[in-house]
């Protein structure tokens, strides 16, 4: 069964451009890892919440955007194998392929899924 890693974070609207660039450099590593799709998101109607919501989980400031991204694995195991060597590629160090975000802010957690259509 396929295995799900979902990312949330604010990202300075400013910086769309960036992020998008940045992205689409990764996009490329983790399907060398074994990646069966990458999804990123800008988001466009996301509420603030009064108890909880996506932009209180990462702090959103006014000038920021929240993006909800996924990776979607074969299994977890390919992603525990690929996941260390991800984060040495040379392409995505921070003085290469800097985040264009606070990465302290980022929210991610690894998923089964439960129901498939």
């Amino acid at each position: 069964m396929s295995y799900i890693d979902a990312f949330v974070a604010a990202v300075p609207t400013a910086n769309k451009e960036k992020y998008i660039r940045h992205a689409s450099e990764a996009v490329v590593v983790f399907k060398e890892h074994g990646a069966l799709n990458v999804v990123e998101c800008w988001g466009d109607d996301v509420p603030e919440g009064e108890n909880t919501s996506f932009p209180m989980a990462v702090k959103c400031q006014p000038e920021e955007t929240v993006v909800f991204s996924w990776i979607e694995w074969p299994s977890r195991a390919v992603r525990d194998k690929a996941m260390p060597l991800i984060m040495e590629d040379p392409r995505l160090q921070p003085d290469v392929n800097p985040m264009p975000f606070d990465g302290k802010r980022l929210i991610f957690g690894g998923f089964e899924p439960m129901v498939l259509e």
